[in-house]
């Protein structure tokens, strides 16, 4: 071999290292609301930041934020695909039908959708179990209300939502029979307007704990205004209004299983999962208990939460019976799964419908 057949090969060789490095494996994200909601869609986008740090030049990330739900995220979902995106998460359930409809056109993109149930070949869903963090927050609220009425603002009437509700009912009236739940559906996951209108709509009607399922805080402002009312954080620890009138905070750790599934596509391993994790896992947290909580009703709460964590105690446990009174769980069962995911009642003691 001469001396110029060399060199080419090294030319090329240079070329196809360079070209490689050039490409890092790039990962989209799409959210319903702006990265700076301070809750839901921040926590996901503070999972995109952790993914960049952990992968550093051999991952690119994008997103794109307040991508309505419907016919605009299948645009925008097309757009990241012919972009070169290797990997795309879709984080609100509204996506679901947008997600499943694009991946269809594009066979080698991953993609991963929050919440929804409907998979395919290159598509995966995940979630968290919330309603374990409702447990811990209902337990809380029941003690610490003054009232005796507690406000839900509840966004969509999906299972999700009413589970969460359902689990903070319960854990309230367990330890306070003489709890009631006032909940509002809002109809969007983040209208900071709204929200807040919700909140003083609650307090307004007696309600000195606000529990909330949409994603700004706004109703923590609403609180505060009003004074003598307490909220917790929603998706993220909104801890800027601690001790008052932020007690405490549902927050949602998305960034190990963003890392985990980013590298399952750098590694040629990806398969299409459902992936439902809880407190035990990481997935959900529990934020700081404030001082603003006696000592004694933070112990039963984190009590509470080392048990779910470590599956001791399952928080749809009978004896539990549905709002009309009919039997759903007896002494002890444990509602299973498949129940759960698609949950469209409402437990015994609720009042109300859930809309349709």
């Amino acid at each position: 071999m001469n001396l110029t057949t060399l060199l080419a090969g090294a030319a090329l060789a240079l070329g196809l290292a360079g070209a490689a490095a050039a490409e890092p494996t790039k990962v989209g994200f799409v959210y319903v609301g702006p990265i700076g909601d301070g809750g839901w869609s921040y926590e996901h986008n503070q999972g995109r930041l952790a993914v960049e740090e952990h992968f550093g030049d051999a991952v690119e990330t994008i997103y794109q934020e307040n991508v309505p739900e419907g016919a605009d995220a299948e645009r925008v979902l097309t757009q990241m695909a012919l972009s070169g995106a290797d990997l795309i998460f879709t984080t609100s359930f509204g996506y679901m039908d947008p997600t499943i409809n694009v991946a269809k056109k594009f066979p080698n993109v991953k993609f991963e959708h929050a919440t929804g149930y409907k998979r395919a070949e290159n598509v995966s869903t995940y979630s968290a179990r919330f309603y374990e963090g409702r447990a811990v927050q209902g337990t809380i609220a029941g003690r610490m209300t003054k009232s005796n009425i507690v406000g839900y603002i509840a966004s969509f009437p999906i299972p999700e939502v009413v589970r969460g509700i359902n689990s903070a009912y319960i854990h309230a009236r367990k330890v306070n029979p003489d709890v009631q739940f006032k909940v509002i559906w809002a109809y969007t996951w983040f209208d900071p307007a709204k929200e807040a209108d919700a909140a003083q709509a609650l307090i307004e009607q007696g309600a000195d704990v606000i529990l909330q399922h949409t994603d700004s805080s706004a109703p923590q402002a609403a609180a505060e205004k009003a004074g003598g009312v307490i909220t917790f954080g929603q998706a993220s620890d909104m801890a800027e209004y601690a001790p008052l009138p932020r007690v405490s905070s549902i927050i949602d750790n998305w960034a190990p299983y963003y890392i985990a599934r980013t590298q399952a596509v750098i590694d040629g391993t990806w398969a299409s999962v459902d992936t439902w994790d809880g407190i035990g896992p990481g997935m959900v947290k529990i934020g700081e208990i404030s001082s603003a909580v006696p000592e004694e009703v933070k112990a039963e709460a984190l009590a509470l939460k080392d048990a779910i964590a470590s599956g001791a105690y399952h928080p749809f446990t009978g004896p539990l019976n549905k709002q009309d009174g009919t039997p759903w769980l007896a002494e002890g069962e444990v509602a299973d799964d498949g129940t759960l995911a698609g949950m469209n009642f409402y437990v015994e003691g609720l009042t109300g419908d859930i809309p349709q």
